[in-house]
């Protein structure tokens, strides 16, 4: 009886472990066979034609377990969890800025190896990237970061990588993943859904046995157009990209994509993609096709989203206009686009424009420009204080130096992961952001945090180019101010050495590209 209650006990213990185990993993089901699928991810754009340079610091890597904070479909109870034993390595993601240090790629690519490597063997990798770092002495870096995977894990694990449509497809890029899809909508309001469709078709992929798609068919187009001119709210890109859904759902295809390519950086690699993965070899290549042919035939009705002209000419239209809040894009240094996000250019105009010299003037929210020490003084200060002091033009001072802002803090708050500090200084009847790192503002809750309303003012001035959904809803009227910086519109008259010729728009009067697919070898061929 002894024996039989120890016995007992033993195999209590035993399921009791065991149903921890599994609790800890994601499982809510009878366990058969659980695939181990591992995460991993380096996602930035990076401007070559802004002079700032990233750093590691600026990635704020998420290691092991806190990687599952980026994904909130991947929550503990979640379906998708319980369908294998997901396992987050090292996943990294910064605010687009300038060209990454080769210091900083080699120490989060040799953490991801090193990681990845105590977690072998696999039956899957999930990489989230963006696709247009560009890193000190490479041309190529997330192809290099692909294949260097590749080489770590063999084979046999099936990879799937999902990116941003503003990223470059290169060929060895296409070449060492198996599946493959991006965004396919700008402002990228289907960002989580992305990711959550590359892991569950890696996921569909092995519960089948089907294993990796046969056929992957790559399309190069030679279009570079600015995220600004492709946004999928206005047409042709939004039935464009309306129609990669329906070539994705084919009998025989698993997915499919379109690829804008990003138009700041002077690389081969930069261009635009379409590409399909699927198991049908016909219909893959022409499905590949006919995407590119639909985007090249569209490509001379591209325009602007909003818009345009120069600075004086949008903010003279704010000023008269009767619609409120009205919103004007300082798009040429858009940190959301790569640029440094401190050029004072447009800044030094408003401060001299005099009917925002007063306190009684139009309303005019400015965010943002950084200044670390005039940060820390209103910090200091606080809240109803007196500041004064230079913010701006330490890493992009070719349009204009450090500009002086001396003025109230009506604001200020610290703790922000991106700007560390935000102050809010009034200076005639402007509302200036300062922060001590730069930051972009993009959704309602970044400004009222600082006891902001955008709908309560005249005039918005952003560092951004298109305007994300907050943003979007909250204006009655908007411009888009074609200013100088890193992410500058007007990219034919930009100095492009390095980029494949010829190139639509550089090349108005190209002749008809070859744009039949071509089969990427499968990654174990």
């Amino acid at each position: 009886m002894k024996k039989l209650k120890k016995s007992f006990f033993s195999i209590l213990g035993f399921l009791f472990f065991f149903s921890a185990v599994c609790a800890a993993s994601g499982r809510n089901r009878p366990y058969t066979h659980q695939f181990h699928i591992l995460i991993a991810g380096i996602a930035i754009e990076s401007s070559t034609f802004s002079p700032a340079k990233t750093d590691e610091k600026a990635f704020h890597a998420k290691y092991g377990v806190d990687g599952f904070s980026s994904y909130p479909f991947l929550s503990i109870d979640s379906p998708l969890r319980s369908r294998a034993i997901w396992i987050p390595t090292v996943v990294a993601r910064s605010l687009p800025g300038g060209v990454v240090t080769r210091n900083a790629y080699e120490s989060l690519v040799r953490k991801t190896l090193d990681s990845l490597k105590m977690h072998l063997p696999c039956d899957g990798i999930y990489l989230d990237i963006h696709g247009a770092m560009s890193v000190e002495g490479m041309d190529d870096p997330e192809g290099d970061y692909l294949e260097r995977i590749r080489k770590l894990v063999g084979a046999k694990p099936i990879i799937s990588t999902s990116m941003d449509l503003h990223g470059n497809v290169s060929w060895r890029l296409a070449k060492y993943t198996d599946l493959i899809t991006c965004y396919r909508k700008a402002p990228h309001e289907d960002a989580l859904d992305t990711k959550k469709r590359a892991m569950t078709e890696l996921v569909e992929r092995l519960e089948s046995g089907k294993g990796k798609p046969a056929y992957k068919a790559y399309v190069n187009i030679p279009i570079l157009l600015p995220g600004e001119k492709t946004s999928t709210r206005l047409e042709p890109a939004k039935s464009l990209y309306a129609a990669v859904g329906p070539a994705a759902s084919q009998p025989g295809i698993v997915d499919a994509s379109i690829w804008v390519g990003y138009a700041w950086a002077d690389e081969p690699r930069n261009h635009a993609v379409a590409m399909a993965v699927g198991d049908d070899k016909q219909r893959t290549i022409n499905t590949a096709t006919k995407l590119a042919q639909k985007f090249w035939d569209a490509r001379s009705s591209f325009s602007f989203v909003a818009p345009t002209g120069t600075l004086d000419e949008c903010l003279t239209q704010a000023l008269v206009s009767n619609k409120r809040p009205f919103f004007i894009s300082d798009c040429g240094d858009n940190p959301t686009a790569g640029a440094a996000g401190d050029v004072t250019w447009t800044l030094k105009q408003l401060l001299s424009r005099k009917e925002l010299a007063e306190p009684n003037g139009p309303s005019l929210i400015y965010a943002s420009i950084p200044g670390d020490e005039l940060a820390e003084q209103a910090f200091r200060v606080g809240k109803g204080g007196l500041v004064k002091g230079y913010a701006g033009a330490i890493v992009d001072h070719r349009f204009a130096g450090p500009v002086l802002i001396e003025g109230k803090v009506l604001a200020v708050v610290k703790g922000d992961p991106q700007a560390e500090i935000e102050a809010v200084i009034q200076t005639g009847s402007m509302k200036i952001i300062v922060t001590k790192i730069r930051k972009s503002y993009r959704t309602d809750e970044d400004f009222k945090r600082l006891g902001l309303d955008m709908k309560a003012a005249d005039i918005v001035v952003v560092k951004l180019g298109y305007l994300d959904p907050d943003l979007y809803k909250a204006q009655a009227a908007w411009m888009m101010a074609l200013t100088p910086g890193g992410a500058d519109q007007d990219l034919e008259h930009m100095t492009f050495t390095r980029i494949n010729r010829p190139m639509f728009p550089f090349n108005r009067d190209m002749a008809q590209p070859d744009l039949s697919a071509k089969l990427v070898p499968v990654s174990d061929k």
